[in-house]
């Protein structure tokens, strides 16, 4: 099964054209993304052990669709900070964020875990300690590896990532001589496949934020040859996961509905009213609807 969605859903610019400037009582965004795609990742457990309650609250939110699922970012401290001399201090961190996300792995909700590193991560003897850590101390749940720096993608280090229980994400982001490939080799048994945006000229700008990196609304053209990449991966793997990261805006989830049109038999899928006025090429593909009718039952309950 392939499953679509975007990376995250807490973006104040996506006040408008994704979601209600004026709210329901109770409001979350899960309550309409859940109605739209059937995939999405948890991008606050990057920055911060995410809280049971919150995991609990999200499986409730979801209830209503049976195949949605979630794929959580692993906390930053495990991927982008220095390995404490004393691992006791990531073992006591790890038991805690596996206990905040527990509600999404007791529920089968929980798809993946995202183990994402930046491209100045490349294969060396430490790089490969580090990740035998990572997968030592969340053995059991699906860790899928995104690493950014092209030597991850010759013959010896996807050895090295399979033998260590990871699946290996294919990425799609502005081509440079140090990014991965554009295809590669299937590694585990996930197949994921996470989209960057083509931003060339923020990318690699010295300065750039956040928004303007991740600034790309995919073109049909450009979409339809990722569709078929998607296939490609989906033939290789158990269980195929894609997550549109090119966030600013809604950009992301326009384009997560265009590739559920396309993967779907390009039958016509439901989007906001808003959504369609900020991106007008999705009239010919959607069923419009108004944001408060997108709202599945979840909507009555509290809050995370």
């Amino acid at each position: 099964m392939i499953r679509i969605g975007p990376s995250g859903w807490s973006y104040p610019d996506w006040e408008g054209p994704v979601y209600p400037r004026s709210k329901p009582r109770a409001y979350h965004p899960l309550d309409l993304l859940a109605t739209l795609v059937d995939y999405v990742e948890v991008n606050s457990s990057f920055y911060a052990v995410p809280r049971a309650r919150n995991s609990s609250n999200w499986v409730a939110r979801v209830a209503h669709q049976k195949s949605f699922r979630f794929g959580a970012k692993l906390l930053q401290d495990f991927t982008h900070k220095p390995i404490p001399e004393d691992l006791a201090q990531w073992e006591e961190l790890a038991l805690e964020w596996r206990r905040g996300i527990a509600p999404l792995e007791e529920k089968g909700l929980l798809s993946a875990v995202l183990v994402q590193f930046p491209v100045t991560f490349q294969p060396n003897d430490d790089s490969v300690a580090r990740l035998g850590h990572i997968a030592r101390l969340f053995d059991g749940l699906p860790l899928v590896l995104e690493v950014r720096h092209r030597e991850w993608f010759e013959p010896p280090s996807l050895t090295t990532i399979g033998g260590l229980g990871y699946s290996l994400a294919h990425i799609d982001l502005p081509p440079s001589w140090n990014h991965p490939p554009a295809s590669h080799a299937a590694v585990g048994p996930v197949g994921y496949v996470r989209l960057h945006g083509r931003n060339s000229e923020q990318w690699f700008r010295s300065g750039a934020g956040r928004n303007d990196r991740y600034d790309y609304l995919y073109s049909p053209p450009e979409l339809g040859e990722i569709a078929h990449r998607i296939n490609a991966v989906a033939k290789a793997s158990d269980e195929t996961l894609v997550a549109t990261n090119n966030h600013f805006e809604g950009q992301a989830l326009a384009n997560a509905l265009e590739l559920r049109w396309l993967m779907g038999g390009r039958e016509s899928v439901a989007a906001p009213a808003e959504l369609v006025h900020a991106f007008p090429h999705l009239a010919d593909i959607t069923r419009v609807m108004g944001q408060r009718d997108l709202y599945g039952p979840a909507s009555g309950r509290n809050p995370a």
